[in-house]
C-alpha cells in the first residue's frame, strides 16, 4: 500500500523568524520533505523574513545547512535539494519598525495562496499583523499560523487573541499545536469514530480510567530561564495534554469538519472539574547523574515553578461521570514517552475458578517513540494444568504494520503546514478553546500559588515524586511503568 500524495495549490509563505531555531530545526526542513515527496508545486515560494543581513543566496546557504543537519541521510536528494533552494527568497525586516516592509510587498503576486507563518515571540504577532494590513500585503484570504504560547493566563490569551481578531478573521488564524499533527493522534479519531467496536464501550460504564503521559528525559538546561515563568502546567497541560484528553472524551462530531471536531473539544474543557488540591503533585528534580538540579538549571534558587506535575482530572458530563483522568507530564525522567492508556472495567462475572492471573484490558495509544497502538487482552495460558489465564497484547506498530507507506508519513510540522496551504483548520486550535483551557488552568495555579506549595523533589531518571505514586494507590490504581 503506497502512501498518496496530493499537491497543494500554488503558494507563498512568508516565515517570520525564517532564520530562527524553530524555521532551521522544523519549519524549513519538513518544507524540503514535503517538496521531495511531491506535494509543493514548482511555482510556489518560500520566503524568510527576520533580522539579518542576509540576501536570497545567504538565506539558501542556511537552509541548505539546515537541511544536512536534520534530514535523515536516506532523504537528501541533490537534485531535490537544489530545485528546492530555488523556491526560497530573503527579506531582512524589522518586525517592529518599518524597514523591509515594502521589500516584501514588492514580492507580492495574485493567484497564489498567502501564508504567514509568525515564528516569533507572541509579543511581536500585533506588531507583524498590524503592518501586513497596513502596508496591504496580507490579502482578504490570507491565513497566518501562530505557535504556543498563546499567552501565559486566561487575560493574556484573550489579549492576544483580541489583537488578532484586530487584523484578521477567526477563519485566517491558525494556532499550532504540533502534537494534534502526529499520525497517532489523528488515528485516535479514526478508532474511535470508524469501527464499531470501541465506540459503544467509550465510556464511564465501561473505562475504569484513563491515563495520559507525556515523559521527557531532558532537564531544562539552555532554556531554564524562560521555563520557570511558565512550567510543566502551562508549558504541557494547559496545550499538549489538553487537546489529548479532548480527543479521547469528545463526543462524536455530526461530520469531520473544522468547526465540528472544535465544538465538540470545547465542550469537553468547559465540562472539567475544578481539581481539588489534593489531587495535584507538583515536582522538580534534584541533581543526579553527573547533572544539575532545575533549581541550578533555572538559575533560581528559591523557584517554586514545577517540572513535574500529575493530576487527576473529572468531567461532569453523562459519558464520563466517575471516570478519572490521570495526567502527567515531566522532565529529567527514565524514558522520553507519550502514551494514552484506556484501562477498561473488570467483568461483570468471573466464571472462572483461578481469577489470580486476571487483569485488566487496556488499550494502549503510543505517540513517541514508537508509533502504535496495542491493546492488552486475556487469553489462556499455552499448555496442560488447566484454565490458567494470562495477558498478551494484540500490537499494531505502524512501523511494521505499514510498512510501506510509513517512510513517507509526513510528520506533524509538515502535516500541519500543509493544511495551512490547504485552508483546513481541523488540527488547528480555535480562540474559545484557548480561552476555555485558560479559564479551566488558571485557578489551578493561582491556587498553589495563594497556598506557597513548594514543588517536591525527584531524583532523575526516575518516573517522579513519590506523591504521584500515592495520588493512584489511594484510588486503588497505579500508573503505567514509564519505559517498560
Amino acid at each position: 500500500m503506497a502512501s498518496r500524495v496530493i499537491p497543494v495549490e500554488v503558494f507563498d509563505l512568508v516565515i517570520f523568524g525564517g532564520t530562527g531555531d524553530l524555521a532551521r530545526r522544523k519549519i524549513l526542513p519538513g518544507l524540503y520533505l514535503r517538496w521531495l515527496a511531491g506535494q509543493i508545486p514548482a511555482e510556489a515560494r518560500i520566503i524568510g523574513a527576520a533580522r539579518g543581513e542576509l540576501d536570497d543566496q545567504g538565506f539558501r546557504d542556511f537552509v541548505a545547512a539546515s537541511i544536512e543537519e536534520f534530514v535523515a541521510r536516506d532523504r537528501k536528494d541533490k537534485a531535490a535539494i537544489k530545485g528546492f533552494l530555488e523556491r526560497l527568497h530573503y527579506v531582512a525586516i524589522d518586525v517592529t519598525g518599518e524597514k523591509g516592509w515594502k521589500d516584501l510587498k514588492a514580492l507580492g503576486r495574485e493567484g497564489a495562496v498567502q501564508a504567514f507563518y509568525f515564528s516569533v515571540a507572541p509579543a511581536l504577532f500585533g506588531a507583524i499583523a498590524e503592518r501586513l494590513r497596513s502596508y496591504e500585503i496580507a490579502g482578504a484570504e490570507a491565513r497566518i499560523v501562530v505557535e504556543k504560547p498563546f499567552g501565559r493566563d486566561l487575560a493574556s490569551a484573550r489579549a492576544l487573541n483580541a489583537t488578532l481578531a484586530q487584523h484578521f478573521e477567526e477563519g485566517q488564524i491558525y494556532r499550532i499545536d504540533h502534537y494534534l499533527g502526529k499520525e497517532t493522534v489523528q488515528n485516535l479519531m479514526a478508532v474511535r469514530f470508524a469501527n464499531i467496536l470501541f465506540e459503544p464501550l467509550w465510556k464511564s460504564e465501561y473505562i475504569d480510567h484513563v491515563q495520559i503521559t507525556v515523559a521527557e528525559t531532558v532537564g531544562v538546561e539552555g532554556r531554564g530561564a524562560y521555563y520557570d515563568k511558565s512550567g510543566a502546567m502551562r508549558d504541557m497541560v494547559q496545550n499538549h495534554i489538553m487537546q489529548l484528553l479532548c480527543l479521547i472524551a469528545m463526543e462524536p462530531p455530526y461530520h469531520f469538519d473544522p468547526d465540528a471536531v472544535r465544538d465538540e473539544k470545547l465542550k469537553v474543557i468547559r465540562a472539567l472539574d475544578p481539581v481539588k488540591p489534593e489531587d495535584i503533585v507538583r515536582g522538580q528534580y534534584l541533581a543526579g547523574a553527573g547533572e544539575g538540579s532545575y533549581l541550578e538549571h533555572s538559575g533560581n534558587k528559591d523557584s517554586r515553578t514545577e517540572s513535574y506535575i500529575a493530576l487527576k482530572v473529572h468531567i461532569s458530563n453523562w459519558r464520563w461521570k466517575g471516570t478519572p483522568f490521570y495526567l502527567r507530564t515531566g522532565k529529567r525522567l527514565r524514558a522520553r514517552e507519550s502514551e494514552i492508556a484506556i484501562t477498561f472495567r473488570e467483568p461483570p462475572h468471573s466464571i472462572f475458578d483461578d481469577h489470580s492471573g486476571w487483569r485488566e484490558n487496556v488499550l494502549v495509544i503510543r505517540l513517541q517513540p514508537d508509533e502504535g497502538m496495542n491493546l492488552k487482552v486475556m487469553i489462556k495460558e499455552p499448555g496442560p494444568g488447566g484454565m490458567r489465564l494470562t495477558q498478551v497484547p494484540l500490537d499494531m506498530s505502524f512501523a511494521e504494520a505499514l510498512a510501506n507507506t510509513m517512510e513517507d508519513v509526513p510528520d506533524a510540522y509538515e502535516r500541519l503546514i500543509m493544511d495551512v496551504i490547504r485552508g483546513n483548520q481541523t488540527l488547528f486550535m480555535r480562540g474559545d478553546e484557548v480561552e476555555a483551557a485558560w479559564a479551566w488552568t488558571d485557578p489551578i495555579i493561582q491556587g498553589w500559588e495563594a497556598r506557597g506549595d513548594r514543588p517536591q523533589g525527584y531524583d532523575p531518571g526516575t518516573s517522579g515524586p513519590e506523591d504521584a505514586l500515592m495520588l493512584m494507590h489511594r484510588d486503588g490504581r497505579r500508573w503505567r511503568g514509564i519505559g517498560q
